[in-house]
């Protein structure tokens, strides 16, 4: 990075122009390692301006290029500076400490965390969705494998790309569409690099069996009700008071007649 900003500075030194506040500076730097042992080094330095790139330098090539007229002289100026003459002795060095970094992080290796969890689809049908999820890993290559009674399951199956939490980390997730059947295992299947051996995530299917369980019990109750409900109705018919109809209290017309008592006396 101090590299960087060296040659930025040096840049900047052949540059009489005014600048503002506004104006926008960047300088990247890309080292590349090539053998079996890292023993080939080759790095690049770009130089930008408002997003325009100026000058670039290449180890292998050995001197600076410009990509615009007024650029092009700048890198001429900057390959014949003595001072940045002198810098090209430390590349040796440079790349070397470089070599041992990138081999002590190429070292590094960190277990992913595993979840499995079971999510309930509301497609009308009885399908489920279960979602094995690996977090906080590194390398980046990993590999989850759905098993069914320890067989691979391929159909129903999809992934996510592997994601960067921008910690160094990954996280990566797969996906399996499934008729849950109480009494099956399902095993989620991770292989990584800092694994000795594949690690087996199994979901524990007493939850879908609490599942099954509660819903015998709301039916259950439901029974339950049923049958007090229709026995309190039973119940109130047989014990209702009995009330003569309205149609029984009128008189009848043969009652009316003389010497035939009236049914309201």
């Amino acid at each position: 990075m101090l590299v960087c900003v060296f040659y930025l500075s040096l840049v900047l030194s052949f540059i009489c122009a005014d600048f503002s506040d506004e104006d926008f500076y960047q300088a990247k730097l890309c080292y590349t390692f090539k053998g079996s042992h890292l023993e080939e080094c080759e790095h690049t330095i770009m130089l930008s301006f408002n997003k325009q790139n100026m000058v670039e330098f290449n180890s292998t090539r050995g001197n600076w290029i410009g990509f615009t007229k007024y650029s092009k002289g700048v890198a001429k100026k900057i390959t014949n500076d003595p001072f940045e003459k002198s810098l090209r002795l430390a590349e040796p060095t440079i790349c070397e400490k470089l070599v041992n970094i990138t081999q002590y992080i190429g070292n590094l290796t960190t277990p992913p965390t595993m979840t499995l969890n079971l999510v309930k689809l509301s497609d009308g049908e009885h399908r489920a969705k279960f979602v094995c999820s690996a977090y906080d890993f590194y390398p980046k290559q990993i590999q989850l494998t759905w098993l069914r009674n320890g067989q691979e399951v391929t159909e129903g199956v999809s992934y996510s790309s592997v994601m960067y939490d921008g910690d160094l980390y990954y996280q990566f997730h797969s996906y399996l569409k499934y008729f849950p059947t109480s009494g099956e295992r399902i095993t989620c299947m991770v292989e990584h690099f800092s694994l000795s051996e594949p690690k087996l995530v199994d979901w524990d299917d007493s939850l879908l069996s609490e599942d099954m369980t509660l819903i015998a019990f709301g039916l259950c109750v439901l029974m339950v009700g049923l049958i007090v409900l229709s026995s309190g109705f039973i119940y109130y018919k047989k014990h209702q008071p009995h009330t003569t109809p309205a149609t029984e209290m009128l008189a009848r017309p043969e009652d009316l007649l003389p010497g035939k008592p009236s049914v309201t006396e």
